[in-house]
């Protein structure tokens, strides 16, 4: 779709089809996302990636334009190795979310239209932040959640999250919430992808390997 074929009063049609999800944890981050991907009423792919690694300590999700989220997923991991070999360290979520932060705000006259949830680690730390398609964003000291989906993920994950929990028991958590956004909005569906960021790295899970981490998600 060409950006003069898109307006402001298109926003929320054009965001409709995809369910993201962030989780802060007493030990790290979990996100995750559904994998179909939508053309107004048709279903485009069903094996759409919606969950980025940029890092060991670092990741995202995705939702709007596929191109456009695409191309600051490879402008975050450039600017990530070129941080990496002047500070010989990865870029902390806090400071991802800034540069892209600046990104977004210098094309306000042809935005990126995105929807973006970037969490990771820095240091110890777990952050996690929501952010929109100019550059403004929300550090998340629980949880976040995009798309269409989301408010039907939100009202389980409203329900269940407890301060200091596990990243064990959020990914259960995030399986949870997408199965039942998977069930109630058709733009949403097909299969999860959910990552887990810790101080040991970023471990990511996907189809079979969450069903036989989570069975209860797909049998209750």
């Amino acid at each position: 779709m060409d950006y003069e074929q898109i307006n402001m009063k298109d926003y929320k049609k054009y965001f409709k089809g995809t369910t993201t999800i962030g989780i802060v944890c007493s030990d790290g981050i979990v996100i995750g996302a559904d994998t179909r991907a939508t053309a107004g009423t048709f279903i485009a792919s069903g094996e759409a990636k919606k969950v980025a690694k940029i890092d060991s300590n670092l990741g995202m999700t995705i939702a709007g334009g596929v191109g456009d989220a695409q191309e600051l997923i490879r402008i975050l991991k450039i600017q990530n190795e070129i941080y990496k070999m002047d500070e010989g360290r990865p870029l902390s979520p806090k400071s991802a979310t800034s540069l892209l932060s600046i990104v977004l705000q210098s094309n306000k006259m042809l935005p990126y239209y995105v929807e973006l949830i970037i969490g990771g680690m820095d240091g110890d730390e777990p952050q996690l932040f929501s952010m929109d398609p100019v550059g403004g964003y929300t550090s998340e000291s629980k949880f976040t959640s995009t798309g269409s989906g989301s408010l039907t993920a939100l009202g389980y994950i409203e329900e269940t999250y407890r301060k200091g929990i596990s990243t064990k028991d959020a990914v259960k958590m995030v399986a949870k919430a997408l199965e039942i956004a998977m069930r109630r909005d058709s733009a949403t569906g097909d299969s999860r992808n959910i990552a887990v960021i810790t101080t040991s790295g970023f471990t990511e899970y996907s189809g079979k390997e969450i069903e036989k981490l989570v069975p209860s998600s797909t049998t209750k």
